[in-house]
């Protein structure tokens, strides 16, 4: 039998080389620059990167004043600190990691010229001590809010100083392999020296508030051999919980992290220190930092892992709720929190060999990172819900631009996550069409995949050593082929699989031996070997833990890789949310070559109940049912979407009878798409709920603000309601300081002659019952308290 490779025998194999200078990760990813990939599907993904996102997040850069900052920093041109954010030197370093990435499969002299200007600002802009941060180099005292007076003073809050050093180092790293080019990696070399003599035990005894540089360093010494780098990166996170700084649950640093075996705070930052600590248990053979994210993983996966790949539920934080807290509607699953989970996953698959792992790498991957991103690769997401009321879509760019730059540096590196190899073990991990060559102990062996996925299950891979060659292919067997969607019992499929596992060579059906996921084809392999693997490939109904409140009486369906989702522009009625599936619903697929790229669309039959008017009210009537790949919707324009799909009719939400207030066009002196939100008529369980769209003004206070109901026409009105949203302490918003309403008479506005004084509860409907009066529009006027901001979860007329 097979040896299982366990997380403690990995760290027994890390320890028995201590007298290396390090250890290393066990399995070693086939690099991406050694990877072709001639498919449909991936191919036009990084080719678009190429040609649209990377030049559109250099232009938005340079409008927005980024890259003017380093000139500015540099004493190049006058002006003060351009952009909004002390992180924002973080965007122009990931872009240049992209690009270092991008040129390497698409040579492109221009790009290239750019990326060396910017290298050239960058090092213009870093002090002579090696400092590096154009928010204070041009501020001085005077800088940002969050970055303090002096250097590092914030370092453990918001301050980002090191967060942007960490993206540097991983860019400079990248730009000096790709092209050789040192002077990029000597300003970041510089730096490091600089953030090394001042940081560490009885020197600064800090942690940085925004994990990265640990990656970042990592990444330095592996390019340098520099093992002070290494060092570094663990100090950093050693330091978590007992440095000097404010401890949080926020950014991790609530407890050492090798007592932290929770998933909590802000998912971006959390999961980027989980990527740290795998990539330093892995060289030092840190057997507590094993356990400890081994912990944290499976704190993640068995109750806080969106279907989709999304961490983080909650949009205040951005970040993780409690146990089984994954709302719909107000998921955040930051595509940045996707891209972090699959550096994660995929680091944790190479301390171990186990294909959980890359399940739950590929269900990110495919799912919520490819969401983040338009298919014109020029519009993007930053949270992604797995349901809508219309109120989202993907924007050109945000203030805070850290998601469109990380796409741009995660979409040409994805080759990186196909292929792996220990020793004559190869790995096969993502079925994707193109080649790579392994190198062995016994000789090269290239291997070329042809694969349709994730639009079939069908593999073939064609096996070309240089000479007869003994070594096992480790094929996945991913998690949506086989009984489970994911490890744990989150999630479960409702339908088995239509069949096992197919494996021939050479037209000979085989029956490899399986073990941690993977199916062992060992055998001395000759030139045109041929592999054929058929997964059973079909439409897989998925239902929820019951303790997801949203969830229940709701399923989910997966074709192959892809997570499916209702959307509104495939349906003649845009409300789809009264719509339910019975359980034993028969549905079909196929592949429809024009629509948004070509892509299998799920078809069906749905019902739905006559509500209104009519004879027929009350009765059961049939409606055609669609479902797209969730990273397809939102291309349409806006309007409803959902994941979950009800099953029952208690678990729709039924198509409500127009209003005086569900009719209005609203106006407001702080205009966002959640507007729409304050007549949904829809009711919050109370006034902290955050499952449904709500308006607010946060973050701002002590200010006066109002919203207007234009009524569709004359109506007579004699009571309004108004449910606050107060999420204090949690929050920022408390019921407001006070509130008036209005009624238009001609041009002027007169306010209601209310039986009461206004009433302001919480957690209820506040109603305010006025003397009729007929009227055009209604005005709900407020001010803000001094110390908190306020917001509106419904406002309704009658």
């Amino acid at each position: 039998m097979r040896q299982l490779f366990t997380i403690s025998v990995i760290a027994l194999f890390l320890f028995s080389c201590s007298k290396r200078k390090t250890n290393e990760y066990l399995i070693s990813p086939v690099p991406f620059t050694q990877v072709t990939v001639e498919d449909d599907f991936w191919s036009n993904r990084i080719k678009t990167n190429h040609d649209v996102t990377i030049p559109i997040a250099i232009q938005k850069s340079d409008e927005t004043g980024r890259i003017d900052n380093f000139a500015i920093a540099g004493g190049l041109q006058e002006g003060v600190f351009c952009s909004p954010y002390p992180f924002d030197d973080s965007d122009v370093f990931k872009i240049i990691e992209g690009a270092a990435y991008s040129i390497q499969m698409f040579p492109d002299e221009q790009m290239e010229k750019t990326i060396d200007s910017l290298i050239y600002l960058i090092g213009e802009a870093q002090e002579d001590d090696g400092y590096l941060f154009t928010n204070r180099t041009i501020m001085g005292e005077n800088g940002h809010d969050w970055i303090g007076t002096e250097r590092w003073e914030n370092v453990d809050d918001l301050s980002h100083e090191l967060y942007n050093l960490g993206h540097f180092y991983e860019a400079a790293t990248a730009y000096y392999q790709a092209t050789g080019k040192r002077k990029i990696l000597d300003i970041a070399i510089k730096s490091a020296d600089l953030v090394d003599s001042e940081f560490g035990y009885g020197k600064i005894e800090n942690f940085p508030g925004h994990q990265e540089i640990e990656i970042g360093l990592v990444k330095l010494f592996r390019t340098t051999g520099e093992k002070r780098y290494l060092d570094l990166a663990k100090f950093f996170l050693d330091i978590r919980g007992k440095g000097i700084g404010e401890k949080t649950a926020y950014n991790q640093s609530h407890l050492p992290v090798v007592e932290q075996t929770e998933a909590v705070g802000h998912s971006v930052r959390a999961a980027y220190m989980w990527t740290g600590m795998a990539d330093v248990a892995a060289l030092t053979g840190d057997q507590a930092y094993i356990d400890a994210i081994s912990k944290i993983w499976e704190d993640v996966v068995y109750k806080k892992f969106y279907i989709t790949g999304g961490i983080g539920a909650e949009g205040g934080h951005e970040g993780f709720g409690g146990p089984y807290e994954l709302p719909n509607e107000k998921a955040y699953c930051e595509t940045c929190a996707a891209i972090a989970n699959v550096f994660w996953n995929h680091r944790m698959f190479l301390m171990t060999g186990d294909a959980k792992y890359i399940d739950v790498l590929e269900r990110s991957l495919y799912n919520n990172v490819l969401s983040g991103v338009s298919l014109s690769g020029d519009r993007f997401f930053y949270p992604n819900p797995l349901q809508s009321n219309g109120q989202h879509e993907r924007s050109e760019w945000f203030g805070c631009a850290c998601c469109p730059s990380n796409i741009s540096r995660f979409i040409p590196s994805m080759p990186n996550y196909i292929y792996a190899q220990h020793g004559n073990d190869l790995y096969i991990n993502l079925f994707v069409s193109g080649s790579t060559t392994f190198e062995t102990p016994k000789g090269n062996i290239k291997l070329t995949q042809e694969s349709n996925m994730p639009w079939n299950g069908h593999i073939s891979i064609i096996v070309e050593p240089e000479k007869e060659t003994k070594a096992d292919l480790l094929v996945r067997i991913p998690g949506w082929a086989s009984e489970n969607p994911v490890p744990g019992d989150l999630y479960e499929f409702m339908n088995k699989p239509s069949a096992l596992p197919l494996f021939k060579i050479n037209g000979i059906e085989v029956f490899p031996e399986m073990n941690n996921g993977y199916a062992f084809l060992s055998k001395s392999w000759k030139p045109g070997d041929k592999i054929e693997v058929d997964f059973p490939y079909g439409i897989r109904k998925i239902k929820a833990h019951p303790n997801i409140e949203d969830n229940r009486g709701k399923v989910a369906l997966q074709l192959g890789p892809l997570v499916y989702c209702a959307e509104w522009a495939d349906y003649e009625d845009p409300y789809i949310f009264d719509l339910f599936l019975y359980e034993n619903q028969s549905l079909s697929f196929g592949f429809s070559p024009g629509k948004l790229g070509g892509m299998n669309v799920i078809s069906g039959e749905a019902s739905v109940r006559k509500i209104g008017e009519g004879p027929d009210i009350g009765e059961l009537y049939p409606r055609k049912f669609t479902a797209i790949p969730y990273y397809a919707w939102a291309h349409r324009g806006k309007g409803q979407m959902m994941v979950w799909i009800p099953v029952s009719e208690e678990a729709t939400r039924p198509k409500p009878l127009p209003t005086i207030a569900s009719e209005s066009h609203i106006e407001a002196s702080h205009v966002t798409s959640a507007l729409q939100g304050i007549n949904d008529q829809l009711l919050p369980k109370n006034s902290a709920d955050k499952s449904h769209t709500l308006y607010h003004w946060w973050p701002a206070t002590n200010e006066k603000h109002w919203i207007v109901y234009n009524f569709s026409a004359p109506a007579k009105v004699s009571e309004c309601g108004l449910y606050w949203l107060k999420d204090i302490p949690n929050g920022g918003c408390d019921l407001p300081e006070w509130y008036k309403l209005y009624y238009k008479r001609g041009q002027n506005w007169v306010e209601v002659d209310a039986e009461t004084p206004y009433p302001m509860m919480e957690d209820e409907l506040n109603r305010i019952v006025f003397s009729p009066v007929t009227t055009t529009a209604m005005k709900l006027e407020v001010l803000l308290s001094e110390k908190y901001s306020a917001g509106l979860h419904e406002w309704t007329v009658k």
